[in-house]
């Protein structure tokens, strides 16, 4: 079996870390995802995973984030055939796959040029690739803007430096006739503290980017309107976390602001 040898930045970098969160969830007696072909990947990559230190909160977490955010991609691409999704930062994630898709619905997934290479060489799923780094402009040239759009940014916002984030929302807001964008929303605490996580600190990132209050990118200029807040602690796969870790999670399911600091949805409609 052929294993591939990924070379890559270290921003770049953190897609090993979320393929292999879904690759240890797919290997657990009952996970939350059961992205198995992430675990078959990540089987094929030469990479030291381990040298990541993934705790259970961290692939747990992961998952729960990536099946709601599925479940966002699934609602709307349902209720809006021919619809085109984007999948900012996708990495090697089989979101596309996972969602089972009805016809007529295009999938752009975007990365770092040497990203898209890897994926297009491991993860050859048929979507359309767009190669670019995300705080440049010009690369929506390559997405049709004349339908509605499913933007999905998991992991995006804390690595996007400055105000690059809320520049690149107003850029996409302002190319499609309506749509919505679907990220997991960092507080400012979380956000800085990812730096001293031990696998963030072993991969030598320093994160900045998160807000509070998830009306704020409302006042980003691109007519943002807040859909729902999914607070992940109150999600009802939190069951089958293990001991001690689902009890640490309702400790703090309680306190709207303790449970923000952890995993959070947002959506909007733009």
């Amino acid at each position: 079996m052929s294993r591939w040898q990924p070379r890559l930045g270290l921003i770049q970098e953190t897609l090993l870390l979320t393929l292999y969160a879904r690759a240890l969830d797919a290997r657990l007696p009952s996970p939350i995802l059961g992205d198995t072909l992430s675990a078959d990947l990540a089987d094929r990559i030469d990479y030291d995973f381990g040298k990541l230190k993934l705790k259970p909160n961290l692939v747990l977490t992961t998952a729960l984030r990536a099946k709601k955010l599925d479940d966002v991609v699934r609602a709307f691409t349902a209720a809006h055939p021919g619809c085109v999704v984007l999948d900012l930062g996708c990495g090697l994630d089989t979101r596309m796959l996972r969602c089972d898709l009805p016809p007529g619905v295009d999938w752009y997934d975007v990365d770092f040029p040497e990203v898209v290479k890897l994926r297009s060489e491991c993860l050859p799923d048929g979507s359309d690739l767009v190669g670019a780094d995300l705080t440049t402009s010009g690369w929506l040239k390559a997405v049709p803007g004349d339908r509605p759009a499913m933007i999905v940014a998991e992991g995006l916002l804390p690595f996007m430096p400055g105000d690059s984030f809320q520049r690149m929302t107003r850029e996409l807001a302002g190319r499609f006739p309506s749509g919505e964008l679907a990220l997991n929303g960092y507080t400012r605490f979380a956000a800085w503290a990812m730096k001293y996580h031990p696998t963030i600190k072993a991969l030598g990132i320093k994160a900045a980017q998160g807000f509070d209050d998830p009306h704020e990118p409302e006042s980003w200029g691109a007519g943002l309107e807040l859909v729902e807040e999914q607070i992940l602690t109150h999600a009802p796969e939190v069951a089958q976390f293990p001991q001690p870790l689902r009890a640490l999670t309702r400790l703090t399911a309680p306190s709207t602001a303790l449970s923000r600091q952890g995993a959070r949805i947002l959506r909007y409609r733009f």
